[in-house]
């Protein structure tokens, strides 16, 4: 079984999507590795191309198994290419022949194998092109109406993106495969200790500073915090930038969040469990999450969590953590107010949160995407060809 994965999301700055790639693209290698079963046959290699960024061999050290095909073509010049002309072939630029392409992205990547796989991981890049950029408000939107229903199978992140995929795409249930995220692998074990047994520490947001995220929504919210409660711990913003990240920086460093609000920008994984380990509380108010690896990764750690009541993060938080309307920033004041000065709610919060986090790994994920593949090697390709004869 000769796949080939599209690894370029996790290449530079692994955001959700790069560490689910990154992260799968593991337990895939380590399932196959152990033999005696469908994935012992599994020949993986990782897809990348950048003029500028190699794949790191810090990376291919995480993956055993895993063989790499990395270009070095442009990634605007190959995007370009490929959603305007549909060509090249992957194969072309790999090298290699193989009998499952699989696109990290909602698009179809051009390709002679006989069976394409496409992930997506939201639709709110449809829903709300105005909350996108690049290729998402542009191309997305119209080829995902096509190759979802054309791929031989859609790889999603939660069971809320696979109701959406049914619904809105017209993709058959069968034809889904839903991998959910686990705990990263840079998550030790056991949370690591904390000085304070109570809710001690900042409060953090941690994610790509960008309109999906309710930035705005959350300083209001802390805004309101702060007027009724002056002690309030501070807010700190962790997370790389977006094209409309300007307007709340700007705001961050004005009255009244001046000095009270910190931006650290993004946050390298060797980094994220000291990050992680000083805040009393991790908020995500999104207004639309595939899944919220951010809130995951709190609870792994031990920190407790107020979310949105949207999207797939009731899905993944349960009753673990905190949920509040993000189109209401009182309700969000009030939810991180009950988490900072009720020690016992914290408490609680803490325990459960720790395990509803033991529910999600990886290696169910990868046993499932490894499944879907195997079945699709026993059929044939939409196109006729015959199983396992790429071209």
């Amino acid at each position: 079984m000769r796949v080939l994965l599209d690894y370029r999301p996790a290449l530079t700055n692994r955001t959700g999507v790069g560490e689910w790639v990154h992260e799968l693209a593991r337990a895939v290698g380590t399932l196959a590795g152990q033999g005696h079963s469908p994935a012992s046959q599994l020949e993986l290699t990782l897809f990348s191309s950048s003029f500028r960024d190699r794949l790191p061999a810090s990376a291919l050290a995480e993956l055993p198994g895993a063989q790499a095909a990395d270009c070095r073509v442009p990634v605007t010049l190959l995007n370009r290419a490929w959603y305007r002309h549909n060509w090249p072939p992957v194969e072309w630029l790999a090298g290699g022949r193989y009998d499952i392409v699989h696109s990290t992205a909602p698009l179809l990547l051009p390709a002679r194998a006989p069976f394409r796989v496409l992930t997506i991981y939201d639709l709110d890049f449809l829903h709300h092109p105005d909350r996108a950029w690049a290729e998402m408000r542009t191309v997305f939107p119209s080829r995902v109406r096509t190759d979802a229903p054309a791929a031989d199978l859609v790889v999603t992140i939660s069971d809320w993106s696979a109701r959406q995929i049914v619904n809105e795409l017209g993709v058959e249930p069968e034809r889904i495969a839903v991998c959910k995220p686990g705990v990263p692998g840079w998550i030790p074990a056991a949370p690591p200790e904390r000085p304070d047994p109570g809710p001690a520490g900042y409060i953090l947001f941690l994610g790509t500073l960008e309109p999906r995220k309710n930035v705005g929504g959350l300083l209001d919210a802390y805004e309101r915090l702060m007027a009724r409660w002056p002690g309030a711990p501070r807010l700190v913003l962790g997370g790389g930038h977006s094209g409309a990240s300007g307007e709340w920086l700007a705001r961050a460093a004005r009255a009244p969040l001046a000095g009270r609000v910190d931006v650290r920008g993004f946050i390298p994984s060797a980094d994220r469990v000291p990050t992680y380990a000083g805040a009393a509380v991790v908020v995500l108010p999104s207004w639309d999450e595939g899944f919220g690896l951010p809130a995951l990764e709190a609870m792994a750690l031990g920190v407790p969590v107020v979310v949105s009541n949207r999207g797939a993060l009731p899905e993944v938080v349960g009753a673990a953590g905190l949920q509040a309307d993000p189109a209401d920033p009182d309700a969000i004041a009030d939810a991180l107010q009950r988490v900072l000065t009720q020690p016992s709610l914290w408490q609680t919060l803490r325990a459960a949160g720790l395990e509803r986090a033991r529910q999600f790994n990886w290696a169910s994920a990868a046993r499932t995407l490894v499944d879907r593949y195997q079945l699709l090697l026993q059929g044939t390709s939409r196109s006729g060809t015959p199983a396992g004869r790429a071209s």
